[in-house]
């Protein structure tokens, strides 16, 4: 209902302006002649009403279109594809439009072009100082668009980066929001993301492979802890039944370190059966081997003279 609360404010401002002839026609005309102070401002309202209304019914036809793709459901790679498209298009688009109705109302402000043109004129380092200005700008426009059609990530992709675990929350123009999994926000310029390397762990399907490591004593059974790590993972709904692999990774003088992977449906899922699995295996080697926890062994030799 909001939205349609401002795209009618914003109709009624228009046709105010289309009227106003009518209302005002006792005042005096030269009041309201095109280079006048209240000329201008109905000009200028005339540009922002209609930028107004395209803006907002842009924004209706978007909202509209978005519900047809719920990005809550459990296979929601299309929807959040088309999310992030839709929103940074609208993004740009918007953009334009403000950028152009600025642009046309600076332009039909006679005094202040003929100030601006002087300005110019008689100061490049202006100049130079606005180029480089809208040069950021231009990059970050270009960085936008060029997520959208590449699309590096979308929506609610989980991404590592700056070594911190998180989902994609906000995508715009200038910059982009990650939500960390301890609830903060990670806020970086939409040109990191093209100039510096990030793990998405969702770019083509949202299932995904986890990784545990223990550590144990060389008298361990491998062959008995498999056999637990399958049970384990029949038993719970984190698990989606495709990855049981349990190997011996290294050997070090003291320990062997063995990777678990298993997988799940998704990285916030990923994440719990690791946990459970890790405590689980653990408690298992405590209770049933707890000679085959790592230690370190002392000989103590007697040398007989």
């Amino acid at each position: 209902m909001k939205k349609y609360s401002r795209l009618l404010i914003s109709i009624l401002i228009l046709l105010f302006l289309v009227s106003e002839k009518h209302i005002f026609t006792l005042i005096d005309a030269t009041y309201f002649r095109e280079n006048s102070v209240l000329g201008i401002v109905k000009h200028a309202l005339y540009i922002a009403s209609i930028s107004w209304i395209i803006i907002e019914t842009i924004r209706i036809f978007k909202n509209r279109l978005l519900k047809k793709y719920d990005i809550s459901d459990e296979d929601n790679l299309k929807s959040r594809k088309l999310h992030t498209q839709i929103n940074i298009i609208e993004k740009v688009i918007v953009f334009v439009i403000i950028l152009s109705a600025i642009g046309l109302i600076l332009l039909s402000i006679e005094s202040i072009k003929e100030i601006g043109v002087g300005i110019f004129a008689s100061a490049g380092v202006v100049g130079i100082i606005i180029g480089l200005s809208a040069q950021k700008i231009v990059g970050a426009l270009l960085a936008g668009i060029q997520i959208a059609v590449a699309q590096p990530f979308r929506v609610d992709d989980a991404v590592v980066v700056e070594n911190e675990w998180g989902w994609i929350e906000e995508i715009n123009l200038t910059y982009i929001v990650v939500r960390i999994w301890d609830k903060r926000r990670l806020v970086l310029p939409t040109t990191y993301f093209l100039e510096k390397p990030f793990q998405n762990w969702t770019r083509t399907t949202a299932d995904i492979i986890g990784s545990i490591f223990i550590y144990t004593d060389y008298q361990i059974s491998f062959d008995i802890l498999r056999k637990e790590l399958t049970q384990l993972l029949e038993s719970t709904d984190l698990w989606d039944g495709d990855v049981n692999v349990l190997q011996v990774t290294d050997s070090k003088e003291s320990s062997l370190e063995i990777r678990i992977l298993v997988s799940a449906k998704n990285s916030p899922t990923a994440w719990d059966l690791r946990v459970y699995i890790r405590e689980k295996m653990i408690e298992f080697i405590q209770k049933n081997y707890p000679e085959s926890l790592p230690r370190t062994r002392v000989i103590l030799e007697n040398n007989k003279q």
